[in-house]
């Protein structure tokens, strides 16, 4: 149990202690929200509602009620420090994989790693009190917490936006059980910009009830190149285009991102950002494995990929591809061998 006069600490001694340690482990960003129930959690339970987490059963699962307070993860949290990690590279202007996956390893590691890292400067500043660390993997509205923190705010691409830094950002948390003085959200800067919205391939981003936007999931590529499983609707893979993890076109496309600065943190440095399709469609189960085993896109699979590789094949208009198609039409996975048949019917009704 920790005692009550090491739980109260609310000086400003300690939240400048804070922000320079989050400066010492990287964090760009840090702020301080308070750990009550979220604002924000009946607009999360309408999303819900509607359907439009799709596939993603994670998000409304038997979890999902936990995300109305942080002190469903930790009884004792009195703060929530929110930190934001710079993920921003220099890459290619058109590429086939979201910018968050363009470096060798997975975020999540680096990213808890520095939380942890933080969090053990601060015990030895503070002495002791109870927290838990929390990547993008446990039930928090992160993003309402980050603009309850001052991080920025939730744009229309329903993305934290940050205003000298923009929206390439890791989120992560660290619930604590002390008293810090908590930051403010700051304004809405979007104004009327529509950019995202009308850029968006699929028009998954629709309005809300409260006038914001939120997201559609159900029609994001992300979604289908991520988290779908099996064969995506017919309906749906021509406009996947040559995406085949994730998409970036409402960030890509925000005024906020034009000035955005580059991170070197090394873990970050693009090595996936436009893979060649022929190489992809031709790994064995082990090369995938070697090859993703440690980064986000392993969450695809090997087979996922696969199909994923097919549809951009399909998509290209490029006949040079129809020999890796017809490998991969014999696939042992359903999906894979849907997509590529698929593709070639598409590359095959090509005018010559």
């Amino acid at each position: 149990m920790i005692p009550e006069e090491i739980r109260q600490i609310p000086s400003i001694a300690s939240r400048a202690c804070f922000f320079d340690a989050a400066r010492a482990q990287g964090f760009q960003l840090a702020g301080v929200a308070p750990a009550v129930p979220v604002a924000d959690f009946p607009l999360y339970q309408q999303w819900v509602a509607a359907g439009m987490a799709g596939p993603m059963a994670y998000l409304t699962d038997h979890r999902a009620a936990l995300r109305q307070d942080p002190r469903s993860l930790l009884p004792s949290a009195r703060s929530v420090l929110c930190l934001g990690l710079l993920y921003n590279t220099p890459g290619p202007e058109q590429h086939s994989i979201s910018r968050y996956a363009w470096g060798p390893s997975d975020y999540h590691d680096t990213l808890r790693s520095a939380l942890q890292a933080l969090t053990n400067q601060l015990l030895a500043a503070w002495g002791p009190f109870e927290y838990r660390l929390s990547v993008d993997t446990a039930p928090l509205l992160e993003r309402s917490l980050a603009r309850n923190a001052g991080l920025g705010w939730i744009g229309r691409n329903t993305c934290l936006i940050n205003e000298p830094y923009g929206s390439w950002f890791f989120l992560g948390e660290i619930l604590i059980s002390l008293d810090l003085p908590p930051d403010t959200p700051p304004p809405d800067r979007c104004g009327t910009c529509r950019a995202c919205i009308d850029a968006c391939p699929t028009q998954a981003l629709v309005p809300a009830p409260d006038g914001r936007y939120r997201l559609d999931a159900r029609l994001c590529i992300s979604t289908w190149t991520i988290e779908q499983k099996g064969a995506l609707a017919q309906e749906h893979r021509a406009l996947s285009g040559s995406h085949i993890f994730g998409c970036d076109i409402c960030q890509d496309v925000c005024p906020w991102n034009r000035r955005a600065p580059l991170t070197t943190e090394p873990a970050f440095q693009p090595v996936h950002a436009n893979p060649n399709l022929t190489e992809l469609a031709a790994l064995t189960p082990d090369a995938f494995r070697a090859r993703f085993r440690h980064t986000p896109l392993w969450r695809t699979k090997h087979a996922g990929l696969l199909r994923n590789v097919a549809t951009a094949m399909g998509n290209s208009g490029d006949p040079g591809y129809l020999l890796d198609l017809q490998q991969l039409a014999t696939h042992d996975d359903d999906a894979v061998r849907e997509h590529a048949a698929w593709a070639i019917g598409r590359l095959e009704d090509l005018p010559r």
